[in-house]
């Protein structure tokens, strides 16, 4: 009988055994990425607020979580991301103008405007829009990840969740064919304890999200997502597995959701201060901090010139993206079909001659 292995949070930085393959340069990698997507939310934020893009979502107290998942990954595996994996985007390749660009919906958006902010996508490096739609991605990286298991290409799908998504029929529909086919799909789950003003108590009686995955007839691990080492050698483990023949997993990252669930959520009308101040205690890039200060490849000196490069690059990038025109309503027809059909063609023609 399957069982789950692990009941207790694996970790790395609260005493667990937990096997790091990575140098001083990938040490330093991982917390340049985790506070770049600390800096950027900051700023995303603030333009917001100032009414310069309409909608945004921060991963604030989760930044261990998306980077350390991805930074486990090849560059021919693919990623289905939810919310709050931008970060991942990034970090494999797609160019902050871009990311940026996509909550403006200009003409430099890849997307022409088409989707919600925050819903990336970069085909160079098989990062796949989502939908708001909670949990429509993985039956996606379930279906990718079956093509490859036919196609003998020994690719994986990261398909992330947050614990919300639980909730919703197509997370037990993915898990069930995964777990039938025993396709190469690491299901991450994001478990920041509120699906906006659900907590996770009124999500499930199970004693984890993991355990969930013995029904499905594969495993699952429960780890500190405010970890990034141990988040990082838990996905690696279940990726390679993976791609070895060895089927799926579920992982869980137990973490917070530190700041709103979106610029659109006041957080204070369903939860108390003191519970947010209690998560701020474990805050993923200060633990990361920590552990690298012990290894003597931290200093303030490197923490203020990452800070002002980044800023700087920030900066760069929204006055290109903010230079660039808006979309022009022909966009609404072009770069849809390879062929215009007929009914189309009809509107496109209508809309030049009432010009």
């Amino acid at each position: 009988m399957l069982e789950l292995k692990e009941t207790k949070l694996i970790t790395v930085f609260d005493g667990g055994d937990v096997k790091i393959d990575l140098g001083v340069a990938q040490l330093q990698d991982l917390y340049r990425w985790m506070l770049l997507v600390r800096v950027l939310d900051q700023r995303m934020l603030n333009l917001q607020r100032q009414g310069r893009i309409g909608f945004y979502g921060t991963v604030t107290g989760e930044e261990a979580a998306p980077i350390g998942s991805a930074y486990a990954l090849k560059p021919q595996d693919w990623i289905f991301p939810a919310l709050r994996q931008g970060g991942a985007a990034l970090m494999r390749g797609m160019p902050l103008s871009l990311y940026i660009a996509q909550c403006y919906g200009n003409s430099l958006d890849l997307q022409k405007g088409r989707q919600m902010p925050c819903h990336y996508s970069y085909k160079p490096t098989n990062f796949v829009a989502w939908s708001s739609n909670i949990g429509t991605q993985l039956p996606h990286a379930v279906g990718m990840a079956y093509a490859a298991k036919l196609k003998r290409d020994p690719v994986v799908a990261l398909a992330y969740l947050g614990d919300g998504a639980t909730s919703e029929g197509d997370f037990h529909a993915a898990m069930n064919f995964a777990g039938v086919w025993k396709v190469p799909v690491v299901f991450f789950c994001q478990n920041n304890q509120w699906a906006i003003s659900v907590s996770l108590k009124e999500q499930t009686a199970s004693e984890s999200l993991a355990i969930k995955a013995v029904a499905y007839g594969f495993e699952g691990l429960r780890v500190d997502g405010n970890d990034v080492l141990a988040v990082y050698a838990v996905t690696k483990e279940a990726v390679e597995k993976a791609r070895g023949g060895g089927g799926p997993t579920l992982i869980e990252a137990v973490t917070y959701r530190i700041g709103a669930h979106s610029s659109s959520d006041d957080p204070t009308r369903y939860r108390s201060s003191e519970e947010v101040e209690r998560w701020k205690e474990r805050d993923p890039l200060e633990r990361f901090k920590k552990y690298l200060q012990e290894k003597k490849i931290w200093s303030e000196e490197w923490q203020s010139e990452l800070e002002a490069q980044m800023n700087e690059e920030i900066s760069q990038a929204i006055k290109e993206v903010e230079a660039a025109p808006p979309l022009t309503l022909e966009a609404i027809f072009t770069d849809v079909y390879r062929e215009m059909p007929w009914h189309l063609q009809q509107q496109f023609d209508a809309l030049q001659r009432s010009r």
